[in-house]
Parts: C-alpha cells; structure tokens; sequence
C-alpha cells in the first residue's frame, strides 16, 4: 500500500463557504493546502479521534475529529474512493471509516447534542444539520427560545444569518433549559467580547488601510482597533501572516497584517491591515500580566518589562500571539539597492517587494500573489515612455496584474530574481531571443558614462570615413542605421538640385538671384557622396572585406569567457562594466600588444579593400561597354528613319546650296516644318537625336 494518498480539487468547508484545494493523506498526518489564500492546516495522525464517510451536496464527503474537539469537514470525493481511504485509515491511523448518511424526512424537531465545536441536530440517530460553534457571531435567548446569529460570508452569494431554537421546559428543579443550551453555544462561539483588561496598548498608531491612527488594544484572543471614527476587532484566527517590509527611504518600516476573512466597513472590504512605524521610535513595553503568566503563555518569547524601537514591539508581540512566522525581504537587492521596486498599480504609486515565496505591493491597493499560484510573467515595454517598464504577473486562476512605470535600470535585477526562482516567462522565447530583448533593454542605458564606450564609437566613425573615402571610387556602399530624419534629407537635396540646375541655365538673370543658387549649389557639393544612395539600396555586397575591430573590442572577445568565469551568474550589463574597468586598468604595455593586433587587421584589410575596389572597376567597366553597345543599336535605328525623311523634304538643290553658307543659328520657314516632322519622329523612336542643320539638307539633295 502507497504511504501517501494525494486527492486534487477537493473543498474543505470552512465557515459556511467551501474553499478548493489538496488534501494530502500520510503516515504523519493529514494536509489541507487551500488554493486561495495558500493556507495550510496540519492534522497530526495521534490527534485523529474518529472519521466519517457520507454522502453529501458535492459527492461524498470525510468527516474528521480530533481529540482535542476540533472537526475538519472536506468534500468532493467519488464514490469509487472510499474502499482506498477505508483500508489507508486502517493501516496507518488504526481508525474505522465509518459510513453515516444524513436523515433527508424533512422534520423539524429532534435532539441538539453539543460534541466539541460542534452543534449536531438528530432525528434518532441520524444528524440532519451540523453547526460548527465557530460560526456563531452572537447567541441570544428569549422565553423557551435561543437565537444564533453567524458571521457574514463575503464569498457567498446568499449567507445563512440567523437560526432559532425552540426549547421546551422541563420539570426539573434549579436548571433552566434556555440558558444551559446558550451556555453550551458561547463557550464553544467566536464571540468578541472586551471582557478583562488588554495585555498592552500602543497609542495613536498611524495605519495606512484602514487610512487613520488607531490605538491598538492586545487581548488573548484578539486585537482590538480604536479610532476616533470607526472600531474593528480582529480574532487571531483570522490572520494568515505577518510581513514587516522596509520603506525605500530606509527610515520608515511596514508592518503588514493579512487577514481572511478581512475586517468590514459597511462595503469596503480590508483584507490587509498597513502600519507605518518611523525606525527612530523607541517604546518602553510593561505587558499587563505577572512574570510567572508570561513566562506560562508565551514561553520566553516575550518578557513583562521589554524597550526598543515600536515597529520591534509591535511585531514581537503579534508573533507571540498569534504564533505565525513574520516574512521579510529575502536577497533581492534593487539598482538603488534596496529590498523593493517604484512602480505603479492602478494608477497609484507604490512599492513591489519580491520575496523569497511571492510578491507583495503596498499600499494602495495592497496584494499579496504567491509563486505557487502565478501562471506566468511578462515583461513589456511602457506604453508612454521608452525610460520604463511593465512588469505583468498573470495567476492561474486567469486573475492579472500589471505593476508599470518601473526603472529600466531595475529590468536587470529583476529578470535576474524571476529567473532563479524559476517562474515562466511568457515573452522569453528562445533562449537567442531571450537574450536579444534581454540586451536591448541594457545597451539603452543612456544615463552612465562610459568612457570606453564613447572611445569606441569615435573609432567607429573614423572607419566609417575611411571606408566612404575608398568607396567613392568603387561604388561600394557603406553600411547606415535607420534615421527618421533622412527622408527629408532626401527631399531636400532633390530640391537644392533642380535649384542649381535652374540656376545654371539663368545666368543673365540679376547679381540677387546669382547668389541663392551659389549656397544651394555648395550644399549639394557637401552631400555629394550621398547622391548616389538611392541608387544603391540594394544592399551590402556580401563579398566585401569586414572591417577590422579595435583593440579593445579584440581584447573583450578573448577575456569574455575568463571574466564570466571568474564572476559566474554576472548579466550582460555588469559583464561590460567589469570589463571595462579591467580595461582601465591595464597597464600601457599590455594595450600597446592589442594596438599592434589592431593595427595589423586593419593593415590587412586595407589591402583586402583594394583588392576588391580592382575587381569591382573591372566589373563596372564591362557593364558600361554593354550599355553603350545598346544605346548604338537604338540610335542606328532612329537615323535609318531620319535619313528617309531628309531625302523627302530635299527638293530644291539650288536654296539648299544657298542656305549652307549660313549661321546655324538661322532656320528657314520651310525647313521649320520639316524639322517639326523630324522631332515627331525621333520622339517616337524614343532616340533623342539633334535637329538637321543647313549643311546636312544640302549634302541630301546632292
């Protein structure tokens, strides 16, 4: 037999609402994990008293009770279950299953019998109805009759609020029914009463939800809030846990109550109570109890006569009472360096912590989101500025948050602190993409001057200029990023050139219009090596040599590996801050051996550029002896047609002859029709072919 049973989507009845989770069955024990609020109950195997298997609204239910008068309610079993659960009690808690259904005769009248927190009501010996005593908020009695009120369910849509109990009177002496059943119900109720005096108070604290200060009275089995407006008690069983929290400022502390089920003001909801303490408070503390109740009660953990900072009190006694362990920031350190994240959460600024098992934001509204119940998370660009940040945290439950207006100096720490606690990445990708996204968010970090860096982008740019210069003549096109502004720098040359051409044909025109187009004309003469740019947009030849890098850049490339191993786990960022500080602080020796490398690749690949600008002209001069071989052909055409129309408008010899000694300037009437025919022509042919001059239509005639 298994030692272990394991059972999922099981729901554990707590307060009249039913909360889904895991149970888990062992040799130890048994361990409820609810879903919601990540709460754990711990039932030891010696404590279990009895168990019981019934039919219930979900399927089948288990029924357990402790020694101690507790009765743990879970459902949502199948039938085919209960031969699996009847042999495992069997074996290792040596308990029988028993099997019991409820009486379903719909009568209202039978035995109330009280078994530890629990009201049963029978019809002979089948329950009808139980009652957890937990639940009762307030018992009252009347003539023959007891009236139970319960605590409102917030996760319900319809909560039971009131049941009432007639009692008959009996005949004997001396014992009242009516208040011997109440007696029964408010010594088992989670009924608040400010009975005694409080173990200690804490005056005018300031609390940030609810927003107010609030004396906070500490009773046994309470915490009492009192404010000038409004007053909360607050039943230790309610807390799930405490976290004391560092403010940003590194001279303020939160301490942070969680709370289920959370504290009412008429429909607001606080599921979180926020103390703001100031690190300079101190407190001198004299708890309300002798020295030998203390030393029962809390065992050390807390003395009569105890002083320092009020933020330590606070949460040293809260501890004590409430016996539940309080979380701080684990290792993560922010780019500041502190414990938490500047961000903004539905439209309101705040602080993230990560910690060692979720994340927590306060303050407005606060959230607490477990690692066990996130789906996965998402780092996305700020929707108004490149300067920051989202970070989105979707849980399985398909609930989603997204913390935004985060530093872009903060993305490292961050990504670094998901990663190790292995939680899915929704846009990571591949791992190749992982670190492409991961490297544009560091290589933008504008803020931090780094001196190698800009020694590298000088050297960049006097390549850049060598390699224009050698390509003039080539017609090698040198590689350019994107620039948003270069399509009107298009546009304009295109316009200061029809400006200097216009010009150029103009030069009768005034001294005041001679000068706007000389400007112009030096503009175009200073973008001449661009003229040829859209021509070349092809591409970059792959066959080109590629260039050679600096001494700097060779020397990265051979420590990379050594740097990362000195330092494991270092980012991208911090790699190349490292690096240059190594780089710094090299002495001038061991840089003048990289200067030499440097200087041989880029000797090496001078000689390589020339080679290629060789074979390159050679190309260029076959493709332009194939054009001009076309561009005979076309014009061969076009003067085949031309000659036929000299020879058809020739008709007098003796005026061609006449007109031959004249200027060519001078066109006659005749011939002005026959060179319009003869532009028609040419115009056809798409052949641009000069007018026929005099001479021309005199060598026709002859």
């Amino acid at each position: 037999m298994a030692d272990t049973l394991e059972f999922n989507e099981i729901y554990q009845e707590v307060k009249g609402s039913m909360n889904d989770g895991r149970l888990r069955l062992s040799r130890q024990g048994v361990i409820f994990k609810n879903s919601k609020t990540g709460k754990v109950d711990n039932i030891q195997a010696s404590e279990l008293a009895e168990g019981v298997w019934r039919r219930v609204a979900l399927g089948h239910g288990l029924k357990l009770l402790t020694k101690n008068g507790h009765v743990y309610k879970y459902d949502g079993f199948r039938e085919s279950e209960f031969d699996k659960l009847s042999d495992f009690f069997k074996a290792h808690y040596c308990l029988e299953l028993a099997e019991k259904d409820l009486c379903v005769k719909g009568w209202n009248w039978g035995t109330v019998r009280f078994g530890g927190q629990l009201l049963s009501f029978d019809i002979g010996e089948q329950p009808v109805f139980e009652i957890p005593l937990s639940n009762v908020s307030q018992c009252t009695t009347g003539k023959n009759e007891v009236t139970l009120e319960f605590h409102q369910n917030d996760d319900a849509e319809v909560s039971l609020m009131e049941v009432r109990f007639y009692v008959p009177p009996t005949q004997e002496d001396g014992v009242d029914p009516v208040e011997a059943f109440a007696q029964n119900v408010l010594s088992k109720a989670d009924v608040i009463q400010a009975t005694g005096d409080a173990i200690c108070i804490f005056r005018e604290l300031q609390c940030l939800t609810p927003r107010g200060r609030y004396d906070i009275r500490i009773y046994p089995t309470f915490l009492h809030l009192h404010g000038k407006t409004f007053d909360y008690k607050i039943p230790y069983t309610t807390v799930l846990r405490l976290f004391l929290l560092p403010h940003k400022d590194q001279r303020q502390m939160f301490f942070v109550i969680s709370l289920d089920p959370p504290i009412k003001q008429g429909q607001t909801r606080y599921h979180f109570l926020i103390l703001l303490f100031s690190k300079d408070e101190d407190i001198s503390l004299t708890l309300n109890m002798n020295e030998e109740e203390v030393e029962k009660r809390f065992e050390g953990r807390l003395t009569k006569n105890m002083s320092g900072s009020l933020y330590e009190m606070v949460s040293r006694v809260m501890k004590a009472l409430v016996n539940r362990k309080i979380t701080v920031p684990g290792n993560f350190q922010g780019h500041s360096g502190a414990q938490c994240i500047t961000c903004s959460y539905k439209a309101s600024s705040g602080l993230l912590y990560p910690l060692e098992r979720g994340f927590i934001y306060v303050h407005k509204p606060p959230v607490h989101i477990r690692f066990d119940e996130i789906s996965f998370v998402n780092f996305a660009r700020g929707t108004t500025t490149t300067r920051s940040f989202d970070f989105e945290i979707e849980t399985k439950q398909g609930t989603q948050y997204t913390f935004s207006s985060i530093e872009r100096e903060e993305y490292g720490k961050l990504f670094d602190f998901v990663n190790a606690k292995k939680l899915n990445i929704k846009n990571r990708g591949l791992k190749e993409g992982m670190k492409q996204s991961y490297d544009e968010y560091a290589d933008s970090d504008e803020d931090q001057h780094d001196a190698y860096l800009e020694r590298m982008k000088e050297e960049g740019k006097i390549r850049e200029e060598n390699a224009n210069d050698s390509s003039d003549g080539s017609g090698e096109e040198t590689d350019e990023s994107f620039n948003p502004g270069e399509e009107d720098d298009d546009v304009a040359e295109e316009f200061d050139s029809n400006a200097s051409a216009s010009s150029s044909s103009g030069d009768g025109d005034s001294d005041r219009d001679d000068k706007k187009p000389a400007k112009k004309a030096k503009i175009v003469k200073d973008r001449k090596p661009r003229k040829k740019q859209p021509e070349s947009k092809k591409g970059k030849d792959p066959n080109a040599p590629k260039r050679p890098m600096s001494a700097y850049m060779l020397w990265l490339n051979a420590s990379r590996e050594k740097i990362k191993s000195d330092h494991p786990g270092i980012s991208i960022t911090d790699l190349s801050k490292k690096a240059g500080e190594l780089w710094k602080a090299m002495s001038k020796e061991k840089k003048e051996e990289w200067d030499r490398k440097a200087e041989d690749a880029r000797r090496d690949y001078e000689k390589a550029m020339k080679e290629y600008s060789k074979g390159d002209s050679h190309r260029g001069e076959r493709s332009k002896k194939k054009k001009k071989k076309q561009e005979k052909v076309v014009k061969g055409k076009g003067d085949k047609k031309g000659t036929t129309s000299k020879s058809a408008s020739s008709k007098s010899p003796a005026k061609g002859m006449s007109d031959s000694f004249k200027s060519k300037e001078f066109v006659s009437s005749d011939e002005s029709s026959s060179a319009e025919s003869k532009k028609e022509d040419s115009e056809d042919e798409g052949a641009a072919s000069p007018p026929p001059s005099s001479e021309d239509s005199a060598s026709g005639s002859d």
